[in-house]
């Protein structure tokens, strides 16, 4: 506890009178500031007296005339610096809202109780009706409250006469929750927006014929093309926040009869902030229609291992990694490093938290995992405590063709990065993984397989305590901290991996090609009929990641359940009737063929991992078989030393080596799905 001197208490007292006595001077400056504050002493007046002849039976009876005379500058002394202490002189009054009310009814509550403690104090009430400051206390707050809100009625009412000339556009709003009576609220006092929100639908019969601010809840969604021409709508806005996917779509295609623009507000997970805006809705795209369920998080859990902590982001700048970011400044870290190798990306994601969400103490990193005295240099600087490892190749075609690319910045670079956690001692590692590690059939799902069985590896049940030989020359150095694995044979930090199927709106997702495709004008290209994926928005995604991480124990793989496969022909097909075209009609769906290394099917679980749920309803955890984790010392071996030859053949043979499950030639996989 902070104790002050005489001095600084004299000094901080001095600067809060000085800070009052400017605040005073600019309100005394302003016209309107003396309006108010006469209009509250008549009010103040007026409260008493009243209260006064309806408990006498008359205006003024002549034996309180005096006493009423000499009390009332009293009554004035005492509640006007109460009001200025609850800021009731601060306001713009035509803006006067519920924070509002609750200062007046705080300020009123406050400078009642003082009169009563001053008629306790000096005369026990003798002479005096209590019944009497009871009903002043009601009248004052009625008053005050009627002036305050007389002001903002008759501000709306010049605003309104003012754009009366000015056209906006009639918006029927989907969903009266929530979302949809802040956005109706928004609405009706901002007047810059070109919106007028001409009623609401909605499923829940219940609210059928409310009112909410004076709009009326017209019916069900069933009706929705009624409804919009009944009210002569131009636009539809869904305001429906946490929406499953068949529901989504039904609502869609209610909106697509109208035959209106429609668009809809973002999801709770796509908001950092939780604050629902009109300066948010935006167009209805792919991901809407997954479903909009809200991903709920232990808040608690999660606090207790990132705040205050500094954390290192690998692959920051990437669409996993930037979700990551923004989803961790939420829980106040301490310094946040941003390690990307991609200059453009880690510029955007350092602006973004810097420019948008205030966050100045980002570090950002231009380089590669792979980069060892890089790598060492950043653990010895910032001493990160948690690490998430989103960095990776993940585009399959080009490492089928350049497998030795997923072997340097997928494989090697995670062994070394989790050698640097343990080294520096960092206590959590959270690797992030993907379904195509499960059988995999081409190099990135293997690589991504490989880092998994790593993770194991060096988990604090099965590491050895040996590193690879490429620290040794970092070890001539002479770094204290580069000992602590000998010191210490079992290490304290823990180790996990994440893994789960596709995100929308990746750098690789198919989103953004189909999407240029349609607005072409087609073909829209899809490599097979019946080639289904998992897909999952990437905020949904970062979240469950987190939560996953104040889960692990040590050496585990947790799987984020991905719902039900797509299958991305029909995908296709809806983003063309998003756009408000026919398939196979207005634009053409071609297919074109499975590409090297890719699967048919994409499956979530390897044969013999055990499943078993977790407190958390969409995340299981698996358990692999015993002896699923390789030597660490093989990286060192035969997988690097192929990498070095440039020769794929030998890469995937030394792969197939490592992971029996690995099925280099895709057809193999796809007829034995047949």
């Amino acid at each position: 506890m902070t104790i002050l001197t005489a001095r600084q208490l004299r000094t901080f007292i001095s600067l809060k009178l000085s800070e009052h006595g400017r605040h005073l001077r600019r309100m005394a400056a302003s016209p309107n500031f003396w309006l108010v504050l006469l209009s509250d002493i008549v009010l103040l007046l007026l409260a008493h007296a009243l209260a006064f002849s309806l408990r006498f039976e008359s205006l003024f009876p002549e034996k309180i005339v005096h006493y009423y005379y000499h009390f009332m500058p009293v009554i004035i002394g005492v509640k006007l610096p109460v009001f200025y202490m609850f800021r009731l002189y601060n306001g713009m009054w035509r803006y006067t809202g519920l924070r509002d009310l609750q200062n007046i009814i705080g300020a009123v509550f406050v400078s009642s109780v003082t009169l009563v403690a001053l008629m306790l104090l000096f005369n026990r009430f003798q002479g005096f009706s209590r019944s009497v400051f009871v009903m002043d206390s009601v009248f004052t707050l009625l008053f005050i409250s009627a002036s305050r809100i007389s002001i903002r009625f008759v501000f709306q009412r010049n605003r309104l006469r003012q754009e009366g000339n000015i056209r906006k556009k009639r918006l029927l709003l989907i969903g009266a929750g929530n979302a949809g009576e802040k956005t109706a609220r928004e609405i009706e006092d901002n007047p810059t927006i070109p919106y007028e929100v001409v009623g609401f639908v909605d499923d829940d019969p219940a609210k059928w014929g409310m009112r909410i601010h004076g709009i009326p809840v017209l019916g069900g969604a069933d009706e929705l093309v009624e409804h919009a021409a009944n009210t002569g709508a131009d636009e539809l806005l869904i305001s429906a926040v946490a929406l499953s996917a068949a529901q989504m779509k039904r609502i869609v295609g209610l909106c697509q009869e109208t035959r209106l623009p429609f668009k809809v507000l973002p999801s709770l997970g796509e908001l950092i902030d939780g604050r629902v805006s009109i300066n948010s809705i935006r167009d209805i795209t792919y991901k809407d229609l997954l479903g909009r369920e809200e991903v709920v998080l232990d808040q608690a859990e999660i606090g207790g291992y990132l705040r205050g902590k500094d954390i290192l982001v690998t692959g920051a700048g990437g669409s996993i990694g930037s979700e990551l970011c923004r989803q961790i400044i939420r829980f106040a870290p301490g310094r946040l490093i941003l390690y990307d190798s991609c200059e453009a990306n880690l510029y955007n994601i350092q602006m973004e938290l810097l420019h948008e969400h205030g966050i100045e103490d980002a570090v950002p990193v231009l380089g590669e995992v792979q980069d060892l005295p890089l790598l060492d240099r950043v653990f010895r600087e910032h001493r990160p405590k948690v690490v998430f490892h989103a960095a990776a190749y993940k585009h399959v075609p080009l490492l089928e063709r350049n497998p030795w690319q997923a072997v340097t910045n997928n494989i090697l670079a995670t062994q070394l990065l989790i050698e640097a956690v343990i080294r520096h001692r960092a206590e959590r590692f959270v690797l992030v993984s993907t379904d195509k590690a499960v059988r995999p059939t081409s190099v990135m799902g293997a690589s991504k397989r490989m880092t998994e069985l790593l993770m194991l590896a060096y988990s604090r049940n099965h590491w050895d305590g040996s590193f690879s030989r490429k620290w040794e020359e970092i070890d001539s150095h002479g770094d204290p901290s580069a000992y602590y694995a000998a010191e210490a044979p079992h290490h304290g930090s823990k180790f996990m991996a994440v893994r789960f199927g596709n995100v929308l709106g990746s750098s690789g997702s198919v989103l953004p090609l189909f999407k240029r495709q349609i607005e072409r004008g087609g073909p829209v290209t899809v490599t097979h009929p019946e080639i289904t994926r998992y897909f999952m928005s990437i905020e949904e995604a970062a979240q469950l990641i987190l939560q996953a991480g104040s889960m692990g124990g040590d050496g585990e793989i947790f799987i984020l359940k991905m719902g039900e496969p797509v299958k991305i022909d029909q995908m296709a097909r809806d983003m063309i009737r998003l756009a408000g075209k026919e398939p196979d009609v207005d634009i053409e769906i071609r297919y074109t063929g499975l590409r090297e290394g890719e699967k048919l099917y994409e499956e979530l679980i390897t044969e013999g991992e055990g499943v078993i749920p977790t407190e958390h309803l969409k995340i299981l955890v698996l358990h692999g078989r015993k002896g699923s984790w390789v030597n660490q010392e093989v990286l060192t071996g035969e997988i690097t030393q192929s990498d070095l030859l440039f020769d794929e053949n030998v890469i995937k043979k030394n792969l197939k080596k490592f992971i029996p499950e690995y099925m280099p030639d895709s057809s193999m996989f796809i007829n034995s799905n047949a």
